[in-house]
């Protein structure tokens, strides 16, 4: 067909493309006129295709349409006017006019929300459904019958920008594109549109955007999101007009600790804490605002509230000289009507639109890998010298992160003192769990206490999931260049060498690992396997394969390998952080993120790794530290919807009961390493000697707590009682007592239930036969 594109944006843009790849002729782009110098990427797009473009100022004078404007349209011959995104007024002259009439794209599912404002309005009445409609045009407001219409679920934070790139974007332009061909197939509907349902609301303006703080915390929450980026819902504080943006809805709890801010009109004060600002609906429930925008355009984090002001500036080295100039040459090719950039040139002021943005990070990304920027660092930042300012603190690692705080537990040990966190880690935060509620981890070597550690509850699972998938489907970690994951693990790695004392130590009084040991293979290992994994970083690659006999062979398939998203962890207690690391370290590797529930018993190294991931950089939410019951804890993450993966090592019973909690959630990936019974053979021309040391290195090895110990020895029966003998003979000589004693060979068994596991069996085994020839029950403590 012959149509007439009658719009502007990009999504105005994808549209043209997409119609011109189905082989329509598009005989004219009608669009804006250039802002500022820049043309709309519409008109870009079709200039460069050498396709007709007008850019009327407008259509019509006092209601009536412009003769000269109509018939320069009527002289392209349309057969279609498609309208994807258009702001003007256009007759119903040229609307009526083509063969096939018009089509308008409209980001509601009418009749609902009929107007300008559309998707404000969906958010802002909390709509729990949201979509789009290509309907053909009227002489009405958005009132033509309906010719296609596609729904989404509205997310409960969704903003205007997110459903609208999730969604209304994407499917919009293939939406739009589908009522076309049904029209060229003559196969397009005419659905009156129903009067019941019909709404229409204003247009959003700063004017009216204001908030109306005598709701509840959802009307507040929706009211906020549903003016989020443009216009900006504001409220007038310590007498100046600010915007706020990035609303969440939250639990009470949120607001434990910071500092109130009065807000005029509201329930109650505002919290200023770590995680932004607290808010009250007059229902008493809580919601987050993250940013805030001040009436002079300066944009800083919420929890930055009496602070924003503190930053001194830095001196920039030759090297940052030579990245501000080149950020400069970036800035004048986007804002091509500043005639220089000087440090006070405001990036939005001086005409840069959204897309801009996008460039902006791109561009910074390119000189220095180490730049990762995300939208709000501009909208932050928007003059050039506070943008050369952030972006040098980030490439130096100083951009302002807040500090880990950790509550530590202090024991002087092991001639050190090591520092234990005790509570969960939550998106970057040490926090206490739900209630408060927590247990004694205790030290096997004395059976005394070492600390009170939090414990998990269904709603902290629920939270450390929330911020492992916003980690990896928003934040830093999911856009970062692999070789820079890969020299953040190595970071993660030097910072556990820096401590493998103070872990090694810790390991030992929670595990009863012997201290050595622990050195040279709990934390050796696991500093080792992060090594070896953050190699992986920038190697992970698919393969392409011809896929086509016939020659000549130009058919091609690949494979692109992906991270999955959200990982989940259960490990068990024998090796407490060498599990972590062989897991952990492949998933992160990959770029997924991580919700890690370590053995209840044997807590406290990943709650210390947790703290050392933090301090090497690794972004909040990556990694999730969960200590508590499996039944509690490990079963939630089984059934959660938005983890896609789940690694278990531990018996094959619960083994069973994950495979099957993970298929009936939601079919989610499994890796299950389970129980077994390794048999050791010893025949009769053996050297024994050496079949001693190995048989008792199988069995003993770290006190037996070993997944590939030998849980069977068969002994030919014409060396059996001299093989006993001298195991016997070999065992008295085994020292057992303090794990942290460097002559030490058999520390505590990890905790008692185990302990009292291994004496049973010696009682059963004399019960049904057996002789006993050493030991059989526990051995006093030293």
């Amino acid at each position: 067909m012959k149509i007439a594109v009658i719009g502007q944006s990009l999504f105005g843009q994808e549209v043209y493309k997409e119609l011109r790849k189905e082989g329509h002729t598009i005989v004219g782009v009608f669009t804006i006129p250039d802002k500022d110098g820049k043309a709309d990427p519409l008109a870009t797009e079709a200039e460069k295709d050498g396709v007709a473009v007008f850019k009327f100022p407008r259509w019509r004078v006092k209601g009536q349409a412009i003769a000269e404007v109509v018939n320069q349209y009527k002289a392209t011959g349309a057969e279609l006017n498609v309208l994807p995104f258009c702001s003007q007024f256009i007759p119903m002259e040229v609307i009526d006019h083509p063969k096939h009439g018009s089509i308008i794209y409209h980001p509601s599912l009418l009749p609902r929300h009929r107007g300008a404002s559309a998707i404000h309005w969906t958010l802002i009445h909390g709509d729990k459904k949201g979509g789009f409609t290509v309907f053909w045009a009227d002489d009405g407001l958005d009132t033509g019958p309906i010719l296609l219409q596609k729904e989404c679920d509205v997310e409960p934070n969704d903003t205007v920008n997110t459903i609208y790139n999730r969604f209304l974007f994407p499917e919009g332009v293939k939406g739009t594109v589908e009522a076309v061909r049904l029209i060229a197939e003559g196969r397009a509907p005419r659905i009156v549109q129903p009067q019941e349902g019909a709404t229409y609301e204003c247009i959003q303006k700063k004017e009216n955007a204001k908030i109306d703080w005598n709701q509840p915390a959802e009307a507040l929450h929706n009211w906020i999101r549903g003016n989020d980026k443009v216009p900006g819902a504001w409220a007038e504080v310590d007498g100046q007009k600010v915007t706020f943006y990035g609303s969440t809805l939250v639990d009470n709890s949120t607001a434990a600790n910071g500092q109130p801010l009065d807000i005029p009109g509201a329930s109650r004060p505002g919290i200023v804490s770590k995680a932004g600002l607290v808010l009250f609906g007059n229902d008493g429930k809580a919601l987050l605002v993250k940013n805030l925008q001040f009436e002079d355009g300066k944009m800083i984090a919420a929890a930055q509230y009496f602070n924003s002001g503190s930053n001194a500036a830095v001196e920039l080295t030759d090297t940052e000289k030579a990245f501000a100039e080149q950020m400069k040459a970036v800035w004048q090719s986007i804002l091509t009507n500043v005639t220089q950039i000087e440090d006070s040139t405001d990036f939005f002021k001086s005409g840069a639109a959204s897309m801009d943005v996008v460039r902006l990070m791109e561009e910074a990304k390119l000189r220095d890998s180490s730049c990762l920027l995300q939208n709000e660092d501009i909208y932050m930042n928007t003059t050039f010298q506070d943008f050369i300012q952030m972006c040098v603190r980030r490439i130096r690692g100083e951009d302002d992160e807040e500090e880990l705080i950790v509550d530590y537990v202090e024991k002087n040990v092991n001639n050190m003192t090591v520092k234990i966190p005790h509570q969960l880690f939550i998106n970057g935060e040490f926090v206490d769990a739900e209630g408060g509620k927590s247990y004694k981890t205790i030290n096997p070597t004395d059976g005394m206490a070492i600390c009170d550690v939090s414990l998990a509850q269904i709603s902290d699972v629920d939270k450390a999931v929330a911020a492992a998938k916003e980690a990896f489907e928003d934040g830093e970690w999911g856009k970062m260049n692999p070789r820079d994951r890969g020299r953040l693990l190595y970071k993660l790695a030097d910072m556990m060498e820096e401590h493998q004392e103070e872990l090694a130590t810790i390991e030992a009084i929670d595990s009863g690992a012997v201290y050595t040991l622990a050195l040279k293979t709990h934390v050796g290992m696991s500093i080792q396997t992060f090594r070896y994994f953050a190699g992986w970083c920038d190697k992970i690659q698919g393969s392409t394969i011809p896929i086509n006999q016939a020659r000549p062979n130009r058919n091609l398939t690949f494979t692109k390998k992906e991270p999955i998203g959200v990982c989940a962890i259960v490990i068990p207690w024998n090796y407490p952080l060498m599990m972590l690391a062989w897991k952990a370290a492949a998933c992160l590797a990959a770029g997924n993120t991580v919700v890690l529930k370590p053995a209840q018993v044997t807590p406290l190294t990943a709650l210390k790794f947790a703290e050392l991931a933090a301090r090497a950089g690794l972004p909040k939410g990556v990694i999730n530290i969960l200590p508590g019951a499996g039944s509690l804890v490990g079963q939630r993450l089984s059934d959660h919807p938005d983890v896609r993966k789940l690694g278990f090592t531990g018996s094959t019973e619960i083994g069973k009961h994950i495979m099957k909690s993970c298929a009936v959630s939601n079919v989610k990936k499994v890796s299950l390493e389970l129980g077994g019974k390794s048999p050791l053979i010893i025949f009769s021309d053996c050297d024994m000697d050496k079949a001693v040391r190995m048989g008792m290195s199988s069995v003993f090895f770290n006190k037996g707590e070993n997944c590939i110990a030998a849980g069977r020895l068969f002994v030919e029966d014409t060396i059996h009682d001299k093989f006993v003998k001298k195991v016997v003979e070999e065992v008295k000589k085994m020292k057992i007592g303090d794990p942290l004693d460097r002559s030490t060979d058999h520390g505590p068994q990890n905790h008692k239930a185990h302990l009292d596991k291994m004496v049973e069996y010696c009682q059963t085994g004399i019960k049904e036969g057996a002789t006993l020839v050493c030991g059989g029950k526990q051995v006093e403590r030293p």
